[in-house]
């Protein structure tokens, strides 16, 4: 018998289809395996070892790294070498990289003799499982459970390992291959942020940093007792949104509400200096939150005011600026902290008004009252997969279906989807491939987000809206975007610190901050 070497066993469907069809035709039995199959451990040999053993074929099909639903940092290891890792095994004749989320389509085609699942499954009511046994029975084959009294578990391995940000620089190196994209190419790309007109309209927030200690208290009634031992005011939303923008080299213009008082002067000055365009309507001060921290950590955020009624003439009014500043802008950016501003009529106005300016839309719902149903027709969403689930009300689907169900609701035409303090997921609409297919990729932020996670997400949103006005795509956002993320709170954004921060796999980890 003629041993076909690892990299010849890994089909494309049509192939693989084709080498079902001829062993039909000759009698062949065909035995059918599928999982993710993270890190190939004994409990997995044991198991496709059995399965070969009820046929003279044995396929094995591999969760694609998009469709894998085991947490923000699963696969460990990536498709292409999950499938080589399986394709190098005697017992394994072919091996398929599966991008649908479940392994019914492919039953449907491949239509095993035998389909062969660990033994944990055959009290599993899984919708998912059911569905796939139910596609098996129907095609006349049979689902056979293997044994093993050991059980070993890709998860809980993964979760005992150390030196996790190995895992993640291959992550982003492999992804970075697939961007086409290295240092060259990002400060090629950066420099098309040059003097880019871009506008951002949203609400202003001044926020009041206050470092603190834990103390005693004697008050019976207090939940917790913390000593300020120092305060930081910095600007956040908008206003930081456009900061960042001006410190990458473009041109932005800000378009906020802003009252005519010493602090709003004061905050006006600073965006001028630091080479931001403001336009401002008369009307409210900013929204001042009071942020807690005690070992970088945020204990607690207060918020001064909250949501304003504003009526339809200033609606009018305002959308009416932000248009005006439409001229020859290559972005909006929209950042919503839910203060009354931003209503549904004029989101819609000034949506449609920078599409019909051929301008890049990137918005954010950051506040709690939540418009992001709202944001209709976007280029690129930015939004934490928190947000996401309180808007959708959705707990329990996974990231996949969440971000499929966002992007069927709003028609956006991308999000970035931020994972807790580990990264980022791009998705977006797989160009000329069936309804319901969205395409991903996971940017891992290597150095963790610390106490300024709002700040995290400022930046993220002005390098998100930059790269889409220079035509870069979401995955190539995510990339830059969760270097960006890096960045300590108080340093400055600039293409050297953000380019060098891109250069992943040459620096170790440790060094990886922004001083």
């Amino acid at each position: 018998m003629v041993r076909m070497n690892a990299a010849g066993k890994i089909c494309t469907l049509e192939r693989l289809l084709s080498l079902r069809e001829e062993a039909r035709r000759a009698g062949r039995v065909v035995v059918h395996c599928h999982g993710c199959f993270d890190i190939v451990h004994p409990g997995h040999i044991q198991h496709l070892q059995f399965a070969r053993s009820l046929g003279d074929v044995l396929l094995v099909s591999v969760s694609a790294d998009a469709c894998v639903n085991k947490g923000p940092d699963r696969p460990l290891i990536p498709e292409d070498l999950r499938a080589m890792s399986l394709a190098a095994l005697e017992c394994v004749d072919w091996v398929y990289v599966n991008r649908d989320p479940t392994a019914v389509e492919l039953l449907e085609q491949v239509r095993p003799d035998i389909y062969v699942k660990g033994r944990e499954y055959e009290r599993n009511n899984d919708p998912r499982f059911l569905a796939e046994r139910d596609t098996v029975l129907r095609h006349g084959g049979r689902v056979v459970f293997s044994g093993g009294e050991v059980v070993y578990s890709s998860t809980a391995l993964i979760g005992q390992l150390g030196q996790r940000e190995l895992f993640d620089l291959e992550k982003l190196r492999r992804l970075r291959q697939r961007c086409n994209l290295d240092a060259s190419a990002v400060r090629a790309l950066m420099q098309r942020f040059d003097r880019r007109r871009v506008v951002v309209a949203g609400d202003c927030v001044v926020e009041y940093c206050h470092e603190c200690e834990i103390c005693e208290t004697g008050a019976e009634d207090a939940l917790s007792a913390l000593r300020v031992v120092r305060t930081h005011k910095r600007l956040r939303g908008a206003a930081a949104v456009a900061i960042h923008a001006a410190a990458l080299g473009a041109s932005p213009v800000l378009v906020t509400q802003l009252a005519d008082d010493a602090e709003c002067r004061e905050t006006v000055d600073q965006l001028e200096r630091a080479g931001v365009q403001v336009t401002c309507m008369p009307g409210r001060a900013p929204l001042r939150r009071h942020r807690y921290v005690v070992d970088d950590r945020t204990a607690l955020t207060a918020d001064g005011g909250g949501p304003v009624a504003v009526d339809s003439r200033i609606q009018e009014a305002y959308g009416g600026l932000v248009l005006s500043q439409m001229n020859g802008a290559a972005a909006l950016v929209v950042a919503d902290h839910g203060q009354g501003l931003l209503t549904p009529p004029l989101l819609k106005c000034i949506i449609e008004g920078a599409a019909s300016a051929h301008a890049a839309v990137v918005g954010r719902d950051a506040g709690i009252q939540g418009s992001l149903k709202a944001f209709r027709g976007v280029d690129m969403l930015v939004q934490s997969e928190r947000e996401v689930r309180r808007c959708l009300h959705d707990y329990a689907s996974g990231v996949g279906a969440l971000a499929w169900n966002l992007l069927h609701m709003t028609g956006a035409r991308s999000a970035l989807m931020i994972i807790g303090r580990k990264g980022l997921l791009s998705f977006e609409t797989a160009s000329g491939e069936q309804t319901g297919r969205l395409h991903s990729e996971y940017a891992p932020v290597l150095a963790p987000v610390r106490q300024g996670g709002a700040a995290a997400y400022d930046r993220l949103l002005a390098v998100a809206a930059l790269v889409a006005a220079a035509g870069g795509s979401p995955p190539v956002a995510a990339l830059l975007g969760a270097s960006a993320m890096e960045v300590e709170e108080d340093s400055r954004l600039s293409p050297d610190v953000l380019a060098g921060l891109f250069d992943f796999t040459e620096q170790p980890c440790a060094m990886r901050r922004a001083s």
